[in-house]
């Protein structure tokens, strides 16, 4: 929570610096212009982003076996992401609710956890592609530089960690289970002069793998299911760029195609790789800027970059409050009983 309140200060003081730096004139003249038409569409577009996410976690969960409805799967899949930004902890947080909903449904919580593996590998995947085309446009324009080529690199190995723990998972429970049980031994290590107490069970990290294990199994058997979460995967930024068009038109504001994809795939790398919870701050900062270096007046730049930030992050996390009071709601009822 600490984080989370970090970062609303990361924010106001970037918000403070664009109202500064800002031509305030025009950021007015680019606010008073704006039509409600498209902003109430690019609302609805969220609407069916919001379900093509749930619906990559409900076709991830089939492929292992597991069953839930679609609906359920909204209710998860926003929790998760609520969670992740109010207790970041290296985006376990998801995996906590994911785990948590096993339990209560009575399936592996390991299989779940593979799921939120599967998921994170393919967002990752999807973007990537995404954001090699955005990384060609500022290329081209001269605009790329040393901080998005770093945070490029990071994603990459970190989507390059998850698929090949996936692998192995799926090519054998013994060989997971032994390189879980040396990280549990390593984080043990680490953390022993710290809490004096052994923070991972090794001999759970080899009863997880081989739960795991099985369900991968299950999508080693039948690949071509993981087809339609690889599809939502990509069509989720293509959602996702669609409704920063829409702001674009919302505000009158001249665009390219590469402008565009650019914006978006500066704004949504920080999102990913960020000191702050779901690049709170930085996200805002850092689109600005792509924006002005894709020749948007600035002041225009943060007009769009704030309202695309409103609908596509802040309003999502307030769905994923009232999904996980919803979701936990039974829970708190055991309590109080």
């Amino acid at each position: 929570m600490r984080k989370f309140i970090f970062a609303l200060a990361v924010l106001f003081v970037v918000i403070f610096v664009l109202a500064r730096t800002a031509d305030l004139n025009a950021a007015f003249e680019t606010l008073k212009d704006g039509d409600l038409r498209f902003i109430t569409l690019a609302f609805g577009v969220l609407l069916v982003w919001l379900f093509n996410v749930a619906g990559s976690y409900w076709a991830i969960y089939r492929s292992l076996g597991i069953n839930e409805k679609i609906e359920r799967m909204l209710m998860i899949s926003s929790s998760a992401s609520f969670v992740n930004v109010i207790a970041p902890t290296a985006g376990m947080g998801s995996f906590a609710v994911l785990i948590a909903e096993a339990r209560r449904k009575g399936y592996s919580s390991a299989r779940a956890t593979v799921a939120g593996g599967l998921f994170a590998l393919f967002e990752y995947v999807g973007f990537l592609c995404i954001l090699t085309l955005g990384l060609i446009v500022l290329f081209r324009r001269g605009n790329l530089n040393t901080a998005e080529l770093t945070a490029s690199g990071i994603l990459a190995l970190v989507a390059l960690f998850l698929g090949l723990l996936i692998l192995l998972g799926a090519r054998s429970a013994e060989s997971l289970g032994k390189f879980l049980a040396w990280m549990a031994r390593l984080v043990n290590r680490i953390l022993d002069p710290f809490i004096h107490r052994e923070y991972l069970s090794v001999d759970r990290a080899h009863e997880f793998a081989c739960e795991a294990a099985d369900g991968l199994q299950l999508v080693r058997r039948q690949p071509k299911k993981l087809l339609l979460p690889a599809f939502l995967a990509l069509s989720s930024k293509a959602i996702l760029i669609f409704i920063l068009l829409l702001i674009f038109l919302a505000f009158n504001v001249p665009y390219t195609i590469g402008t565009l994809v650019a914006g978006f795939s500066i704004g949504y790398l920080f999102f990913i790789v960020s000191p702050t919870p779901a690049g709170i701050g930085i996200v805002e900062g850092a689109l600005v800027l792509s924006l002005r270096s894709l020749n948007v007046p600035i002041g225009t730049a943060t007009v769009v970059a704030l309202a695309y930030r409103g609908i596509t992050f802040w309003f999502p996390l307030m769905f994923g409050m009232l999904a996980f009071r919803w979701l936990t709601r039974g829970d708190t009822a055991k309590v109080t009983a």
